[in-house]
Parts: C-alpha cells; sequence; structure tokens
C-alpha cells in the first residue's frame, strides 16, 4: 500500500507519517509540502491512498482532486481540514472524498480509517488489476506510437490507417507553455483539462509533443463544437496555469498521413502567434519584478536577469512588462534611478560620481547625459537649483 501526504505543514507531515509507518509497517509513505510536489509523485509511483490538507499555496486540495481524478480513478482521497473549513471538508466528500480528518488529527481515528481503505484497495484489486494493466498498456502504446508519428519520426512497420481506425476523422489541438523554469505541474494540468475535455466532446487521448508542448486528438460528437471545446479549454488553463500558454488547432483531419505537415504548421505559426496573457499571473509577475528593480536599482539590472527572477522569457517579459506598466523595462529602470538620484544630489557631501555608483553608473557622463535627457538639465545644475533654493526658503 502506497500512501501520499500533501500538506505545507511540515510538522502535520511528518506526524502522520510517523503514526502510519509506526502501525503499518508495510506501507510506503511519500510526502509533499504543495500539489507540484504532489504530482511529481502520483506520476512517480502508483500511489493507493491521498491524504490531502485542503488550503495550500497555489492549489487547493480540492483542485488537485479535480484534476488527478480522470487520471488515477483507483486513489483514495482523504481530506484534512481545520474547523474552519469544514463546508470544504464536505465539499470534497461530494466530489469523491472517502472521507476528511479534522486538524489535530486523532492517531486512532487516522489508523482506523486507512485501515478500512486498506481492505477496500484489496478487494478492488483483486477485480480490476489485470484488465487496467492491459488497457493502460494500450493506452500508452497509442500514445507513444502517434507522438512518434506526429513528430515525423520512424514508427516502423506500424499501419497508422487500422492503428487511428477508431478515429477516421478528427481534428487536432496543441497547447505550447513559455516558460524558462521546469513545468512538471503544468505539463500534468494541460494533459487533464484537455483529456477530460475531449472525453466530455467526443473521444481521443492526449500526448505530449515535447518538453513544453501537449498534443490532443479529438473526434467530436455530431453534436459538439471545436470553438465550444476551445473556449472552455482557455477559460480553464487561464484559471490554472501560471505560464503564458498558446492554444493552435487544425481543421477537420480525414487522412492520417496529413498529420506530420498539419503538426509542423502548428509550430510555425506559434512562433508569430502572440501568447495568452491572463491577468492575474501577469500582474504578478509584473509586480515581483519591480519590487526586485526598486530593491536592486543600483545593481546590474538587465531585462535578461530580471526575466529571469520571474522564470519568464526575456521577450515575453519585455512585452507584459510594458503592457502592464505602460513604459518599457529600460525606460523604468532608468526612471527609477534617476529618481533616486535627485534625492541623492540633495545631499551636498556627495560628489556628482558617488551619486552616479550609488545608482548603478560607473561613467559619470553616462549619467549626467540620461539625467539632462529626463529633466532638461544637468546634475550639477540641478543641485545648484535645490541649494539657492533651500537659501531663500531660510
Amino acid at each position: 500500500m502506497k500512501i501520499l501526504i500533501v500538506d505545507d505543514e511540515k510538522v502535520i507531515r511528518e506526524g502522520i507519517q510517523r503514526t502510519l509507518s509506526n502501525r503499518f509497517e508495510e506501507a510506503r509513505l511519500f510526502l509533499a509540502s504543495n500539489p507540484e510536489e504532489a504530482v511529481m509523485q502520483l506520476r512517480k509511483e502508483r500511489i493507493d491512498i491521498v491524504l490531502t490538507d485542503i488550503i495550500m499555496p497555489g492549489m487547493t486540495g480540492l483542485e488537485l482532486m479535480n484534476l488527478t481524478a480522470s487520471s488515477y480513478p483507483h486513489i483514495k482521497w482523504v481530506v484534512i481540514s481545520a474547523h474552519s473549513e469544514f463546508t470544504y471538508a464536505q465539499e470534497a466528500v461530494k466530489l469523491g472524498a472517502k472521507d476528511y480528518l479534522l486538524k489535530p488529527i486523532g492517531k486512532e481515528v487516522l489508523v482506523d480509517m486507512v485501515e478500512k481503505l486498506g481492505v477496500e484497495i484489496l478487494r478492488e484489486r483483486e477485480f480490476i488489476q489485470e484488465a487496467e494493466l492491459l488497457k493502460t498498456n494500450q493506452k500508452y502504446l497509442r500514445e507513444a506510437v502517434f507522438q512518434r508519428y506526429a513528430s515525423g519520426l520512424d514508427i516502423g512497420r506500424i499501419d497508422m490507417k487500422s492503428f487511428m481506425d477508431s478515429y477516421p476523422e478528427f481534428h487536432l489541438i496543441m497547447v505550447k507553455m513559455e516558460a524558462e523554469k521546469v513545468v512538471h505541474l503544468e505539463h500534468f494540468i494541460i494533459e487533464n483539462v484537455l483529456g477530460e475535455l475531449i472525453g466530455s466532446h467526443g473521444s481521443g487521448f492526449v500526448t505530449i509533443h515535447d518538453s513544453k508542448s501537449l498534443l490532443g486528438l479529438v473526434m467530436l460528437r455530431n453534436n459538439a463544437s471545436l470553438g465550444s471545446l476551445l473556449e472552455e479549454l482557455r477559460t480553464h488553463l487561464i484559471k490554472y496555469l501560471r505560464v503564458p500558454f498558446q492554444i493552435m488547432h487544425t481543421d477537420l483531419i480525414s487522412d492520417i498521413q496529413s498529420v506530420p505537415a498539419e503538426v509542423q504548421r502548428m509550430r510555425q505559426a506559434s512562433s508569430t502567434q502572440v501568447y495568452e496573457h491572463y491577468a492575474s499571473g501577469g500582474d504578478q509577475a509584473v509586480e515581483v519584478a519591480m519590487q526586485y528593480i526598486r530593491t536592486h536599482y543600483h545593481a546590474d539590472l538587465s531585462l535578461e536577469k530580471v526575466a529571469s527572477i520571474v522564470y519568464l522569457n526575456p521577450v515575453y517579459f519585455s512585452q507584459l512588462f510594458k503592457q502592464k506598466t505602460g513604459c518599457g523595462f529600460k525606460e523604468y529602470v532608468i526612471g527609477l534611478r534617476l529618481e533616486q538620484a535627485k534625492k541623492l544630489l540633495q545631499n551636498p557631501k556627495l560628489k556628482l560620481a558617488d551619486v552616479a555608483e550609488r545608482i548603478g553608473y560607473q561613467d559619470i557622463r553616462h549619467f549626467s547625459q540620461l539625467f539632462r535627457k529626463k529633466f532638461g538639465e544637468t546634475p550639477s545644475e540641478y543641485r545648484q537649483k535645490t541649494e539657492q533654493d533651500e537659501l531663500l526658503e531660510h
């Protein structure tokens, strides 16, 4: 029996781990401090039971349940909640959770519940293990073959027409992300959301195309529309993803041979298509960047450096920064530095070279040119004027 404990509070994670390891020596226990770590564990191990906190940074335990339900239908979910979150716990049970635990968690209650779930798991395993293994192997084989074929790679002697006889006509949907970091959780989110929508609008499957892109194949039901599916996909991804993304699609395909060319066309289209801008993530990234700039205005502040702080591609970050602030990155940095220079120039003990250095400029001439261009006077002239104003006031 494999049990995953998901909680952002270390003391709770380790407390549950100690209780269960003492009473269930045969069980293997895995820990995750957030939903992203949980997803990575679910992908690596065939987890039987997940004990998850409800309120966590980035994503709630209920959202984690929702996203993983279709991929791991065998998992027994148990939610952990405080008394103030009791309505969430009730909602979790409606979503399919087997039970909920209220903090502080009683050891005997925890042990009894895991014992009960363990019996349930053993009973189910006897019935479904063989059938599930066969079904899973067929699914992975089909997706792996299609992935290679769509990328234009060799698939040996497999006849794609007979291999894909379940899908005589279909559309392809490509979702591509833009991020400098590794995007395990985002990959997983897209795979599950797109897979769910394909199932609700028709039939098909999702396969990973590369480290930043996924490819979905959908054969729509008679009354379903591609536009509706795409709109739902966009809405869900805006809600769950924390990185910019693009959605591309094909017209109806009836000739399997055209798939590699259509995939190549979508890949080329992505280089000119604008990435989706989602308000919450975009605002947050720019706000973090601006805080960093305000704190480090005297240091090296290249666009590449600041973009890496918020895990964004420099070109995309530059566009996003201008969209959110109304001015370019370089213009913003210069403006901030020169406003600081004005304050420093009011201290007569500081030389001009000291002022320039304190705001991040080693070249005093360059500093003077920037200052004059922005304020219409040199730093020396500004200093003299402020000194005269002070004298007049006194």
